[in-house]
């Protein structure tokens, strides 16, 4: 196992007035699988999915990678229209658990310059590449709500090695959708993101997201751990 990276806190004043030349990107979904990241820098369509990107103006891989623990929980929702089934989203503000546990889930950071970031987001919001993100409000506020829709709402979950730490997700609550389960080859996608980025086993990968609400109830363990062995 790869021990993740803890966040530093978020200072408002050392970035306040300034937006940053670079920064972490935080995947939590399919973009924890390099391939999958790849497909939105330099183009193309990644495997198993069902549509193909433009790239980034910069197409150049990350500078740096790391692992990282995001605050929060993951859950799936609402119907992909790239991999069917429920896509996956970050609740930033995810109650403790029973035994009171803070809510964790493994990230992928990505060291990015700004506009690399600003392209994967507008792809992800279904547009094209264009102009960079203002990411005042959110490396200030921790929050920055830049339009409706399912990944317009940026969250700034802290600095690492004194850059923000950037995501993007939806700007409900879990506690205010209905869940939808995930598919098979969306949920290959990000156990093995996991598994590479933390060194978890197929096991532990598998037991994680089972759990998450949306893969809770329709999706074993054992048969999430089975997609990482079985490709068809």
């Amino acid at each position: 196992m790869i021990r993740p990276r803890r966040l530093e806190a978020l200072d408002p004043e050392a970035v306040r007035h300034r937006t940053p030349a670079r920064l972490w990107y935080a995947a939590y979904g399919s973009n924890m699988h390099l391939d999958r990241l790849t497909a939105y820098l330099a183009g193309g369509r990644p495997a198993g999915g069902l549509r193909s990107y433009p790239g980034c103006r910069d197409p150049r891989g990350p500078a740096r990678t790391a692992p990282v623990m995001l605050p929060g929980r993951l859950y799936f929702a609402t119907e992909s229209d790239v991999w069917t089934g429920g896509r996956a989203f970050y609740d930033p503000d995810a109650s403790p658990d029973q035994g009171g546990r803070r809510a964790e889930l493994p990230s992928r950071a990505y060291l990015l310059t700004l506009s690399q970031f600003s392209g994967i987001a507008a792809q992800e919001m279904g547009r094209e590449p264009g102009e960079d993100l203002d990411l005042t409000e959110a490396v200030t506020h921790g929050r920055a709500r830049i339009g409706p829709g399912r990944y317009e709402t940026l969250v700034c979950a802290g600095l690492l090695d004194g850059d923000p730490v950037v995501t993007f997700t939806a700007p409900w609550s879990s506690q205010d959708i209905t869940m939808n389960a995930p598919s098979a080859a969306y949920l290959r996608h990000i156990a093995a993101g996991i598994v590479d980025s933390h060194g978890w086993s197929a096991c532990r990968a598998a037991a994680y997201l089972a759990g998450c609400p949306g893969a809770d109830g329709h999706w074993t363990a054992a048969e999430i751990a089975a997609l990482l062995t079985d490709p068809s």
